[in-house]
């Protein structure tokens, strides 16, 4: 069995390459309106969220404090990095099936399943933290598409009604430039929330391993985390773009305003509060609710469904892989 700081260097290595693919997946949460809307070039505005990413790791802690002692117990997986590790690679599994299926996932759902099943296969269904869970991780589930759902139609509608005076030359001509704007601060909230998950994680990793003697993130930590995320988002998911910014409803600047604007509200709030929602949720119900705003035929209500499909599959999907990782790493002799 290899010594625990070879396993505790492997854990935090595949931590940051989650962050990786969760920046490159969920980078289309922040430029696919942006980009379909031909406000900016795809280049661009990759280059843009991947720096603001950047920054919004750095503006708060919360999200990481849940991750990495609100979802299991740490003194029942204390001692256990396998535990971290089966976690990841089976969140890391369920993130690149649903990118090669171009379903926009959430990456923060899969991170929080994994958990749940690593620590179930490891010391049985009194590991999770239940309470926390419910409050912190259900809840936000079921509250933040609704969230971004109503903020997003009640946004649109009062945009429409400010503008009804106005050409359509003028409206959009306001709106690529005000869209820049929105695109920017939606780009930083998701570095707020998304980025501070893996935080929590290796936090977590480095606390069982005795590395640290409490739960605070070291600034190393964020460093890493906030430049892994980063540079996924440079790295683009454009078939998650496309998903997200032409099969759902066909938007116009205004149209991504809105969307993005209420998505990232909702989104710094949560953050705000320590919940761990789904980026991805959030971005999808708003454009959403833009759209119905319109009318609700304007939605292509077939590829919502399946968007629907992939959340509810998330958790248990992910729980399942990071179990089986679990139990893998354990007959190999590396996880106990």
């Amino acid at each position: 069995m290899p010594d625990i700081p070879v396993l505790l260097i492997a854990v935090v290595g595949i931590a940051l390459l989650f962050d990786f693919t969760n920046g490159a997946h969920d980078s289309a949460n922040a430029i696919a309106t942006v980009v379909s809307t031909k406000v900016l070039s795809p280049l661009t505005a990759v280059c843009m969220a991947g720096v603001l990413n950047l920054v919004g790791a750095f503006l708060g802690t919360a999200v990481a404090h849940t991750m990495g002692s609100g979802i299991v117990r740490p003194d029942v997986v204390s001692g256990s990095q396998g535990v971290v590790l089966a976690a990841l690679m089976g969140a890391i599994i369920w993130n690149l099936l649903t990118w090669y299926w171009g379903l926009p996932s959430s990456s923060s759902h899969a991170l929080v399943g994994g958990l749940i099943g690593a620590a179930v296969a490891y010391g049985g269904w009194d590991t999770p933290s239940y309470g926390s869970i419910a409050h912190k991780v259900l809840l936000p589930l079921v509250l933040s598409p609704l969230a971004g759902f109503v903020s997003g139609y009640l946004l649109m509608v009062l945009l429409s009604w400010l503008v009804r005076r106005s050409t359509p030359h003028r409206v959009n001509g306001l709106f690529k430039k005000l869209q820049i704007l929105s695109s920017a601060f939606m780009a930083t909230s998701h570095g707020l929330n998304d980025a501070q998950k893996t935080m929590g994680i290796i936090t977590l990793a480095l606390f069982l391993a005795g590395s640290i003697p409490e739960m605070t993130v070291p600034f190393w930590v964020k460093l890493a985390c906030a430049a892994s995320m980063g540079l996924g988002t440079a790295s683009g998911g454009w078939k998650i773009v496309k998903t997200m910014g032409h099969k759902i409803f066909k938007l116009e600047p205004i149209h991504g305003f809105a969307a993005e604007t209420a998505a990232a509200a909702v989104i710094s709030g949560a953050s705000v509060l320590g919940a761990p929602i789904s980026t991805t949720h959030t971005i999808s119900t708003t454009v959403i609710g833009v759209g119905a705003s319109k009318r609700l035929s304007a939605v292509r209500w077939g590829v919502a469904g399946r968007l629907v499909m992939a959340w509810v599959m998330t958790i248990p999907a992910a729980a399942l892989a990071s179990a089986a990782c679990y139990w893998l790493l354990a007959l190999t002799g590396i996880a106990r």
